[in-house]
């Protein structure tokens, strides 16, 4: 038992300096916060153990080095006055205020070597934070409403200006008109699509399958930028146009397919007293007369009847760019529907039957399904075949 204390004493020792050596080596790297980070987490439980001293000369010294890389670059954006580099100021100072507040749970820190507490600077940073956050506020905002007003139609530099507008509402929430050009960003951001079925098959495509291919609230596939539409409003220009031609619709014939099969098998059929070789009957221990079952073969010819009809579409997907007018990819879309039914009759003793037979005699023939039924089927695997080739394949410009 003192052998098994000893090692793991010996193992959880060794992790910790392996702990202890990659904390530091983030420190010499120059990865201040994540050896802060690494140092908190171990000192969050029994701070003041020995073991632990390491982890507080770690933090105080990441820490220091952390605050004046920060206030370092600054003070050289203050003096560079570059308005593009205010979100990175506004930044800074949250992220010395951010770093402050993770260690004051801990403090005080004791040094227990050097008698003292561990020497953390912290600061007020309201004011600068709200100083920063009003500059960057009002820079992307005249950056945001400049943009709105060059009226560039590039549907990018919206989607910027959306972005733009977005980090204001999270910021500065409510600030003047933002939520007004946000809503202007994003519609003249947006690419819409709109959908269109062109039958080439010289057949009647169902019109409940037509609607059903057509109703994309029911894809999913609407996100941020791209918006779908299975019929035209007119006051919408669209962007792209997604074709769904139809170039060959089969159905076969119904058909009703006829196999035979023979069963025979071994059936209880009663029972007989067991007989000596001299033909007497048997008795047990107890001297009674001996049963034993009796056998016969059963035999059973049964008829298994299939009705089968199938539905093929043929079709392929076509992406068009209407500002260009040009195809920009095109697609295979094919999918097939089987109808199948399986009914038995028989001549014989069903006892010679198994299980799936003896099922299959109590079910009857059924109606056939029409072509436009059977061809409305084969929607749902067209609709899931439809929705993979648009996931996987982008609009590009």
């Amino acid at each position: 038992m003192k052998k098994l204390i000893l090692s793991i004493s010996i193992s959880l020792f060794l992790i910790a300096c392996g702990s202890v050596k990659k904390t530091q080596e983030a420190l010499n790297t120059g990865n201040y916060d994540l050896v802060i980070n690494n140092a908190i987490n171990q000192l969050k439980k029994n701070k003041t153990r020995k073991r632990k001293q390491q982890y507080v000369h770690l933090l105080e010294s990441a820490y220091a080095k952390a605050v004046e890389r920060d206030l370092s670059e600054i003070r050289f954006i203050q003096k560079e006055r570059n308005p593009e580099k205010l979100e990175t100021l506004y930044n800074l100072y949250v992220g010395l205020d951010n770093r402050q507040q993770l260690i004051k749970p801990l403090l005080p820190l004791p040094i227990l070597k050097e008698g003292r507490n561990a020497r953390f600077t912290l600061n007020d940073y309201s004011e600068e934070i709200i100083g920063a956050k009003d500059k960057l506020t009002a820079h992307l905002y005249e950056k945001a409403s400049l943009s709105m007003l060059q009226n560039s139609g590039n549907k990018y530099t919206y989607r910027k200006t959306f972005d733009d507008l977005r980090y204001i509402e999270e910021i500065s929430p409510n600030y003047k008109n933002v939520r007004q050009l946000m809503e202007e960003a994003h519609a003249k951001g947006t690419d819409f699509v709109l959908v269109n079925l062109n039958n080439i098959t010289n057949k009647v495509i169902p019109k409940r399958l037509e609607d059903d291919l057509l109703n994309f609230n029911t894809y999913g596939l609407n996100d941020t930028w791209t918006v779908y539409h299975g019929n035209e409003i007119p006051e919408i220009n669209y962007d792209f146009g997604l074709i769904l031609d139809f170039r060959d619709i089969q159905v076969s014939p119904e058909q009703i397919r006829e196999k035979q099969v023979i069963k025979e098998k071994q059936v209880k059929d009663g029972w007989k007293y067991a007989l000596d070789t001299n033909g007497n009957v048997l008795k047990d221990s107890l001297g009674n007369d001996i049963k034993v079952d009796k056998f016969k073969t059963v035999r059973c010819e049964l008829y298994e009847f299939t009705q089968f009809k199938a539905a093929k579409v043929d079709g392929q997907v076509r992406y068009v760019n209407y500002k260009t007018q040009q195809l920009i990819d095109a697609f295979p879309l094919t999918t097939e529907f089987i109808f199948e039914h399986s009914y038995a009759d028989f001549d014989g003793d069903r006892r010679a039957l198994d299980d799936r037979y003896r099922d299959l005699i109590t079910v009857r023939a059924v109606p056939f399904p029409s072509n436009e039924q059977m061809i409305y089927d084969s929607g749902e695997d067209l609709k899931a075949r439809l929705k993979a080739i648009l996931t996987r394949n982008k609009f590009r410009r």
